[in-house]
């Protein structure tokens, strides 16, 4: 994707997933016109600053806002070309204990966010989901399941307005912020881990790899799409074996609105649900485009009736040697079991 004299804006750019993606950016397109970090901890921001200084990175603008203020998003988002809607609250137990913030954040703050771009000339929009969004049991899945609908929604009333919305919605982030990989690795010391339950096992994607599906969404969208990869799975006791294999397990039991097993696509998502070769894509049902040219076009292969895609049933696993191996790429370079 060429992002030559484009300007990109990233809500809830400091998080994990924010940082990577302006790392990915001004390693892969220099020649960028701006990189736009949204978010409204200042602190965060200014961390981040240190490791992309304006002195070396002049594209770069750090914004103080919040998604839920229509008006900061409005002023924020002129002149921007591209938008990656990563703001999100997404603590499970902090938004069962305070549902109204998670709704006004991750339900209002979406429709801001739709609100302003159609107002400003964007003419993407790729929003962030989470398979929690998928037949969700807590409130965070609820809301993101409303923001995705939101958003795929939103090409229905863009009118003469070229833009197009589409999700990404991917499971665990190997080793980023309040995940299972680093909480263990801090618990080590203690030579006792945690485990909610024996059986459960979690989808696995890697920072980068949701940078890929990032841009991927961004330069082929037709608009409307849920894009969903295809990510190995885990057990969570071969994740307390590869950390910590002369830890005593203790089994503390499920927490309030967490599942055995991370569902990405159900069986009722099936009949909307194409392959597309290194992802899947759940299409909108009432698609604002021709379904026959988006299939002669991208190759897209109808999945079968009643299929799912969930953690516990994956085709493809990654085990204790290759979770260790894939700690030290893309969690901490010095770790040892």
């Amino acid at each position: 994707m060429v992002l030559t004299d484009k300007s990109i804006l990233i809500t809830g750019g400091t998080g994990s997933f924010g940082k990577a993606m302006v790392k990915y950016i001004f390693t892969n397109h220099p020649d960028v016109k701006r990189v736009i970090v949204f978010s409204r901890d200042e602190q965060k921001q200014f961390q981040m600053a240190q490791d992309f200084p304006v002195s070396k990175y002049p594209q770069i603008r750090f914004l103080i806002g919040d998604v839920r203020d229509k008006e900061k998003v409005k002023r924020a988002f002129q002149g921007v070309n591209y938008v990656i809607h990563a703001a999100a609250m997404k603590h499970v137990p902090i938004a069962e204990y305070n549902p109204e913030e998670c709704v006004k954040t991750n339900v209002f703050g979406a429709q801001n966010v739709i609100d302003a771009a159609l107002e400003t000339g964007v003419e993407r929009v790729v929003a962030l989901s989470t398979d929690k969004a998928c037949a969700p049991i807590n409130l965070y899945g609820a809301t993101k399941l409303t923001s995705d609908k939101l958003f795929v929604a939103a090409n229905n009333i863009r009118g003469w307005n070229p833009i197009r919305f589409s999700v990404v919605r991917y499971g665990n982030v190997m080793g980023s912020n309040g995940s299972v990989i680093p909480f263990f690795i801090n618990k080590k010391k203690e030579k006792i881990l945690p485990i909610t339950d024996p059986k459960m096992t979690r989808f696995n994607i890697t920072l980068s790899a949701g940078v890929d599906m990032v841009i991927h969404a961004l330069e082929h969208a037709w608009g409307g799409e849920i894009f969903v990869p295809k990510i190995p799975s885990y057990k969570i006791l071969d994740v307390a074996e590869a950390i910590g294999p002369e830890c005593e397990i203790k089994v503390v039991g499920i927490r309030p609105g967490e599942k055995v097993h991370e569902e990405m696509i159900t069986s009722s998502d099936s009949f909307f649900t194409y392959d597309l070769g290194k992802y899947y894509v759940v299409l909108p049902s009432l698609p604002t485009w021709d379904l026959g040219e988006y299939i002669a076009e991208t190759k897209a292969k109808l999945v079968k009736e009643g299929f799912q895609y969930n953690s516990g049933e994956n085709d493809e696993w990654v085990g204790v040697k290759e979770l260790r191996e894939m700690i030290v790429e893309h969690v901490d370079p010095a770790f040892k079991p």
